[in-house]
């Protein structure tokens, strides 16, 4: 049995994906990477990183196979792995969405609580 390595539960592997991608600039990166190839000077106005710190966060999005790069004279060119992790981001965007549209909807029912409570009551009337 030496030697055999016991796969990991799909669990943690969905987590390490999430962890990848849990970075405001590697969510930045992708939406970049949705309209093809870029290079790194491509990048850069985008997400706003030094270079070389954009350059990290690349790597890190490669080692997890979520991006591919390829090299086209001097730069070297990214693009998404998988097409579906758009699909994964849209969803993403939509479940914050509706969780945003149901706090609001939770706000106005109590702003409207709050302003019938806090009106004064109508005067009493005399006999």
């Amino acid at each position: 049995m030496e030697g055999k390595q016991i796969p990991r539960p799909i669990y943690q592997v969905r987590a390490e994906l999430f962890r990848t991608l849990a970075h405001p600039a590697r969510i930045q990166i992708l939406e970049l990477l949705r309209d093809g190839e870029h290079s790194v000077a491509q990048l850069i106005p985008g997400v706003g990183l030094e270079p070389s710190h954009l350059s990290q966060h690349l790597g890190t999005l490669r080692r997890a196979n979520i991006i591919q790069s390829r090299k086209k004279g001097s730069s070297v060119l990214y693009k998404v792995s998988d097409s579906r992790v758009f699909d994964l981001l849209e969803v993403a965007k939509d479940v914050i969405a509706a969780s945003l549209s149901e706090a609001r909807d939770i706000l106005t029912q109590l702003e409207h609580s709050h302003m019938a409570e806090a009106s004064p009551a109508s005067p009493p009337t005399e006999p």
